[in-house]
């Protein structure tokens, strides 16, 4: 038994010093720092990993890699040669070829980097021929991403050549090296890129190679990277990004149970594959310069507009939670709200109730400007100072990830604006302001920005009764465990109780025959929302609106934003029900809406724009 004991202990015991071995060799000792970089008489080989597929939420493909051909250089080595031909057999200039090897040896003489990237096959089969008769220069095989798809390139992102800065923060990548530089290629780069492997080839002192450095101790094999599984509905995706072809705008729609993203659309777009290959470069620059359509904004994430009438629910809220109404408080509208002895202190309405009592369903479902006013203002006026009324105010709507960073998965984002007294201190530097000199406040206009993920987030709070889940991107990483942030929910500083009115006001808007959503109504799916039409100084308004469905146990919330679309009801509901429905049903029943929504474009009020842009530059 003693025996059998060592024995046992014996083999555990090497496994161990194995493991551990190879754990320092791979992962500690795999910053390539070592000595043997330096060594003349050794030659460093890397082997590039395949780097993580990403499949969407239903295991749809969504990057694959493709085979590709870098040519490789170590400067040290490259002799005298007919550059001329040189640059033929690699159809480069001869400017090129010296900027190329200007750079390579700028960066070391001894390592390999990559003189020139991504070679086509067709140029790879030619090359493999001649290129032995060009000392110093060598073919490295590497995966380049491809995107079976064509779609959501604002969520996937893309992948370029690390740069100077890059190479002196990151000791683990060399030049040429590809590095995640936007989306989900970016966010997750340190899961999908996987770890590369290195041989060091021993040299006589004639410099020819002799066969591995001491037997291949050193060497390491490639580490392939982790596959990613997004939140993102690939059919819902694309479907939302053919709704909004010749729009502006975005759409989010997240499921409130878990904070998952299930599309995050964003027009205009360009095809993930142009930023793939030889051409990359110069297609990037297109599309960074193109100041008009700005294809590279993601304006799901980025985008801040005022939010408008969806706004309104929590003015609401926020008065039901400070006791300044209740459910059943009403008013009386005559087509505005006036707020002041000046010309200019007036809000107009078009809610048409002509007088008669609005009452807080009667004002989500008609979008009564005067009813939100004045629930805006007994906030505020409830406290000794409007400093005070506004801080209060402001921390309500915060709380609803509003005015903030959410702290999501995502590589860009901007935080919006949800003032507060601190801000209007510094306006009126006298103090002498009221509750009225912020009244736009009220129905999302003034000083309140959101963005659509903001937005699209506030409607999940409001469709759980109180507490949301950061939004992500990533569902599942093969070999990890997600954030426990992105499961924990995060509660507002509402009560429960105050969200069952607002829920059935919303539900009115497309219920009630005089709903503002009336005509978007979908068979079957009971909706609750909140159409919106955002002012805008710069042209015509734009078209926003947020949704939830079904009313009970809710299994989307989605806000749209369509620039420039006039009103609510006009572009972003239709697309939100229709998006719903897809979901939901995973197909439409309104055929003559969706061929509207599909053909209809807003690029004359776009090109409208453009002159007078032009005019003014003139």
């Amino acid at each position: 038994m003693k025996r059998t004991g060592l024995l046992s202990f014996l083999i555990i015991f090497i496994g161990i010093v194995f493991i551990a071995r190879l754990f320092y060799l791979q992962i500690l000792n795999n910053s390539y720092n070592s000595p043997l970089l330096n060594n003349s008489a050794v030659k460093v080989m890397y082997d590039y990993p395949e780097r993580g597929y990403i499949f969407d939420r239903n295991g749809v493909l969504m990057v694959a890699n493709q085979l590709s051909y870098d040519v490789m250089v170590i400067p040290r080595e490259v002799k005298p040669l007919d550059t001329v031909s040189f640059c033929a057999l690699l159809k480069i200039t001869k400017e090129e070829f010296k900027e190329k090897i200007a750079r390579a040896s700028r960066y070391s003489t001894r390592i390999p980097s990559t003189f020139l990237a991504q070679v086509s096959k067709d140029d790879y089969a030619s090359l493999q021929e001649i290129l032995y008769k060009f000392k110093g220069f060598y073919i490295q095989k590497r995966s380049l991403r491809e995107y079976p798809n064509n779609s959501a390139a604002n969520v996937l992102g893309y992948i370029s050549e690390v740069n100077d800065a890059m190479i002196s923060n990151k000791s683990n990548y060399h030049l040429g090296e590809l590095i995640g530089t936007a989306g989900v290629e970016k966010t997750y780069e340190k899961i999908l890129r996987g770890v590369k492997g290195v041989k060091f080839i021993q040299r006589d002192r004639f410099n020819r190679e002799i066969g591995p450095f001491k037997n291949g101790i050193y060497d390491t094999l490639p580490i392939s990277g982790h596959d990613l599984t997004l939140t993102i509905d690939a059919v819902l995706q694309q479907y939302g990004e053919a709704l909004m072809a010749n729009k502006r705008g975005g759409i989010v729609a997240i499921e409130p149970a878990t904070g998952e993203i299930l599309a995050m659309v964003s027009t205009p777009t360009y095809d993930p594959n142009l930023m793939v290959g030889r051409d990359r470069s110069k297609n990037f620059t297109k599309f960074y310069l193109d100041s008009i359509n700005l294809p590279l904004l993601d304006r799901g994430l980025q985008a801040q507009y005022p939010p408008g009438s969806p706004f309104k629910v929590i003015s609401a809220l926020v008065a039901l939670q400070e006791n300044v109404i209740t459910p059943e408080s009403s008013i009386q509208c005559f087509g505005g709200y006036k707020y002041g002895s000046g010309k200019g202190a007036y809000m107009r309405c078009h809610c048409e109730t002509n007088g008669s009592p609005v009452a807080l369903n009667k004002a989500i479902y008609r979008s009564c400007n005067s009813y939100f006013a004045t629930a805006y203002r007994k906030v505020i006026e409830k406290f000794p100072t409007p400093t005070e009324g506004l801080n209060v105010w402001s921390k309500h709507a915060k709380s609803f990830g509003l005015g903030n960073y959410l702290d999501n998965d995502l590589s860009v984002g901007q935080k919006g604006s949800i003032p507060d007294g601190n801000l209007y201190n510094k306006i009126y530097p006298n103090g002498r302001w009221r509750s009225t000199a912020t009244i736009s406040n009220a129905i999302g206009q003034g000083e309140v920005l959101t963005t659509p993920i903001q937005l699209v987030n506030m409607t999940a709070a409001i469709a759980n009764e109180g507490f949301y889940y950061t939004p992500h991107i990533a569902k599942k990483i093969k070999g990890k465990t997600l954030d426990k942030k992105f499961t924990t929910p995060i509660y507002t500083t509402i009560d429960k109780k105050y969200f069952k009115p607002v829920i059935e006001g919303l539900f009115d808007v497309f219920e009630n025959p005089r709903g503002t959503a009336r005509g978007s109504i979908v068979e079957g799916i009971q909706i609750c929302g909140k159409t919106g039409t955002s002012e805008n100084p710069h042209g015509q308004d734009h078209s926003i609106f947020i949704a939830f469905a079904p009313k009970d146990n809710p299994k989307i919330a989605i806000a749209v934003f369509v620039e420039n679309g006039y009103w609510g009801s006009r572009w972003a509901g239709p697309i939100a029900t229709l998006m719903i429905e897809k979901y939901l049903n995973r197909e439409t029943s309104r055929p003559l809406l969706e061929e509207r929504m599909f053909e209809g474009s807003i690029q004359e009020e776009y090109d409208k724009q453009l002159k007078e842009i032009l005019k003014v530059e003139k």
